[in-house]
């Protein structure tokens, strides 16, 4: 049986609403959420009207919530916006909406928003193109337009994406630093400044976020032990840091002005 890519990121995801916001198995939304919130805040006004498109459990709208006036934490797994709604109200965070949405096909009306912020969604859905312009459609003219994603560099050797499968069947494809860039900029907007860096993760936790079912999980360990020794390149950059098998990704955040 065929499974559209939505119902499988529905899947995906609802094994993974719990632990979302655990450090210790998602080190990359977690450990690095600080810097993102650093990179918005000269963007950020206490009148900000703010749209996060495919928000999880709504992370970075909790984040900046007392920074803004609302906020909208809009993503497709109902338990990751029941789990983010569960947070919010043990925190005291009480002007984060969430909803159930579709990031390709927002229900806005046109220039809703002053803030639209996506983060580490393009590459897991399955039309980057249209959350793009869905995000550009409902943001006010010269509002910030913020993208946060995990990227392909430029020149890497294997196929990260196949790997990426293997752990979590509703990844999508990663995009380029120079494909986001385009995609930004053919809805009008005008990119203003960016972020790059690396994050070494271990692998386990990575695994175990996703409950990777084992025999998955037992070939992505061969696969990038067998790199390690000389193997072909999966395109995960492997590396031992103290004992453990840890991996690279990449990570881009772009801002720009809508149009």
């Amino acid at each position: 049986m065929v499974v559209a890519h939505d119902e499988k990121v529905v899947r995906e995801f609802s094994k993974q609403a719990e632990a979302f916001g655990d450090p210790r198995l998602n080190t990359a939304f977690t450990r690095h959420l600080g810097r993102l919130v650093e990179f918005m805040e000269p963007e950020l006004d206490l009148e900000d009207v703010v749209l996060e498109v495919a928000a999880g459990t709504g992370l970075v709208s909790r984040a900046i919530a007392g920074r803004v006036r609302h906020v909208t934490a809009l993503d497709l797994t109902p338990a990751m916006l029941a789990q983010g709604k569960r947070e919010a109200d043990r925190d005291g965070v009480t002007n984060v909406t969430f909803t159930r949405g579709d990031a390709a096909g927002l229900t806005y009306a046109d220039r809703s928003f002053t803030l639209v912020v996506t983060r580490f969604s393009l590459h897991q859905v399955a039309d980057p193109k249209a959350v793009v312009e869905e995000m550009a459609r409902v943001s006010r003219p010269g509002a910030a337009l913020i993208v946060a994603d995990l990227i392909r560099p430029d020149g890497l050797a294997g196929d990260p994406d196949r790997v990426e499968r293997l752990r979590d069947p509703s990844h999508g494809a990663l995009l380029t630093e120079e494909r986001i860039t385009e995609l930004v900029a053919a809805t009008g907007a005008e990119v203003r400044r960016v972020d790059r860096f690396e994050l070494v993760r271990p692998l386990e936790p990575w695994l175990a976020l996703a409950h990777t079912e084992p025999d998955a999980a037992a070939q992505i360990r061969k696969e990038l032990e067998d790199e390690l020794a000389g193997g072909d390149p999966t395109g995960m950059r492997p590396g031992m840091v103290d004992g453990e098998l840890h991996f690279t990704h990449s990570y881009l955040y772009l801002h720009a002005n809508a149009a």
